[in-house]
């Protein structure tokens, strides 16, 4: 499955009646007027905080948005910036035995001179329903801020560690690999590396969604207006018999009066535990280095047992992946399982979407099914509490313990034992 692009897809009408009864108008950009799709990208850079965009920066961003579906919201008072955004596509979602298809949400912004006017919930509800109306199960984003998405459905379903490594002290414990190279490359063939690296890679974890040619671009350097661009410096590992399996990116940067210099890695791709020791042991190994940063790295990354002193290692876990279910029935059936299963889960969605009492059964192959009953219900929990246990990284049992699900010690745990992922999920990029 390729991402694909539901730009035909309309605006949502009940949002554009709300928000024209509040003077604003809602409405597709055109990425290919060059003045329309420009008020958006600046639009959105204002919105995340960002610098303004250089000319060069805009063209190169609407290469990328030209794939996606654009909408702003217009204040005609205040210009023809509009004074919020949000973009959607359908991409592959990994989920455990398969894939599903996701309607992507990105670019969610509001002007600071127009908060508190509904216009958030307009954007995400609109979203959510034209995904639906468009027969997509599952909505999935990325956050900058933690507490805004569960009050649409969304649960934070793909935790990530972000890991500080004091090289100085670390050491390395591991094998050296036996064979095998790393070595340095180029920054076109850095983005071409990951690109291909992350599209061969993001079959194996629940979690992942397919990346694109400017994200890439990004990672190595090569994006207009970088302001790292000259620092970052890309790597690949080769197998024994000339096969890339892993690449790299990072940047160096002095720290003040030490003579030393601290890591930051950009991305960080492989597809072989063999590579991924490799190139670890790089930078723990990497000559006057003090520290190593790296974020959205899975929670059963390795590395505290690749290093002498597992102390050396800080590991931070964060959310990160946040997923919507919108088609129960759909979503559940999409996924295979880890155990056995036969519950009947009563599902509470303040939007309607998800709503209802499940009937979900999973076979000893792994295989589900799901229709709507009327029987007495074993589990009860809310939209939000099932989309976190989607993609098989949260527990049910945890989220029992927290009081956001309820039913009896034995259906909380054989759900949890059914949901579990082999391997833990993971979400690799921003989107």
């Amino acid at each position: 499955m390729t991402a694909t692009n539901p730009s035909p897809v309309p605006v949502d009408p009940r949002s554009a009646q709300r928000l024209s009864a509040a003077g604003l108008r809602y409405r597709l950009v055109d990425m290919d007027d060059a003045v329309d799709g420009e008020a958006f990208l600046r639009a959105d850079a204002r919105g995340f905080l960002d610098e303004e965009p250089t000319d060069a920066q805009v063209e190169q961003m609407r290469a990328t948005m030209r794939l996606r579906r654009n909408i702003g919201v217009f204040d005609e008072a205040a210009g023809i910036w509009p004074v919020a955004t949000v973009n959607s596509w359908v991409t592959p979602l990994t989920v455990p035995g398969g894939e599903i298809g996701m309607w992507a949400i990105s670019s969610v912004t509001v002007a600071g001179t127009h908060r508190r006017r509904g216009i958030a919930r307009s954007l995400l509800e609109g979203e959510l329903r034209a995904a639906d109306s468009s027969g997509v199960a599952v909505a999935g984003l990325t956050a900058s801020e933690a507490t805004i998405y569960s009050r649409y459905g969304f649960g934070a379903a793909v935790p990530v560690v972000r890991f500080t490594v004091d090289t100085a002290r670390a050491g390395w414990a591991a094998a050296s690999t036996a064979e095998g190279r790393v070595s340095y490359v180029d920054k076109q063939t850095l983005a071409d590396d990951l690109e291909r690296l992350h599209e061969a890679s993001r079959t194996v974890r629940s979690g992942q969604v397919a990346g694109w040619r400017g994200r890439w671009l990004r990672m190595a350097g090569l994006a207009a207006g970088d302001k790292e661009a000259a620092a970052v410096r890309g790597l690949r590992f080769t197998d024994g018999e000339g096969v890339v399996q892993g690449a790299m990116a990072y940047t160096l940067s002095e720290l003040p009066g030490a003579f030393r210099s601290e890591m930051k890695i950009r991305s960080l791709i492989t597809t072989s535990d063999e590579a991924l020791r490799a190139l670890w042991q790089f930078v723990v190994q990497h000559d006057l280095v003090t520290n190593a940063r790296v974020d959205l790295r899975p929670l059963d990354d390795p590395l505290p047992w690749l290093v002498a002193d597992q102390r050396a290692v800080t590991a931070e876990t964060h959310d990160h992946g946040w997923l919507r279910i919108l088609d129960a029935e759909a979503a559940l059936t999409a996924r295979t399982y880890s155990a056995p299963l036969d519950i009947v889960l009563s599902v509470t969605d303040p939007l309607g979407f998800a709503e209802g009492r499940w009937r979900v059964r999973v076979d000893a192959e792994g295989q589900c099914s799901v229709e709507s009953t009327d029987s007495d219900h074993d589990i009860s929990l809310g939209v939000v509490e099932l989309s976190a246990l989607y993609a098989g990284g949260v527990p049910a049992t945890q989220l029992a313990a927290a009081g956001r699900i309820g039913g009896d010690v034995e259906a909380v745990a054989a759900v949890s034992a059914a949901f579990r992922a082999q391997r833990a999920p993971h979400l690799g990029i921003w989107y």
